[in-house]
């Protein structure tokens, strides 16, 4: 277990940063894109908006991210359970986001259903 805490603190240590660089360049892109639509704007050329996704949209993607993480989560924990048993009891919790991906997914499907009885 030992070996484990120590691996968990240098990801941890060397994975900050890159997350903190992460956000940064997140934040830079988003205000350049601005910028740059606020010039355009200001030599008068129309720009047009970007989209908003569609809440049914929305709802599909969390939903499909959700599954698509829950599935790797339970995949990860089963591998790690064929050498530690008690692994299998983290991996029952990949059932939570299953299941919120799932709700996600019913969501879109109502939303559109609705969309289209109207």
């Amino acid at each position: 277990m030992d070996g484990i805490t120590g691996l968990a603190a240098v990801v941890l240590f060397l994975g900050m940063p890159v997350a903190m660089l992460g956000m940064y360049t997140f934040y830079r892109v988003r205000k350049l894109r601005t910028e740059e639509r606020m010039a355009a704007m200001q030599r008068g050329v129309s720009v047009p908006m970007e989209a908003e996704l569609s809440e049914t949209a929305r709802s599909r993607r969390y939903g499909i991210l959700f599954i698509a993480g829950a599935v790797g989560y339970m995949l990860a924990f089963s591998i790690v359970a064929r050498y530690e048993y008690e692994a299998m009891i983290a991996a029952a919790f990949g059932a939570i986001p299953f299941t919120l991906g799932l709700g996600f997914l019913l969501d879109s499907v109502l939303i559109r259903r609705d969309a289209k009885a109207a």
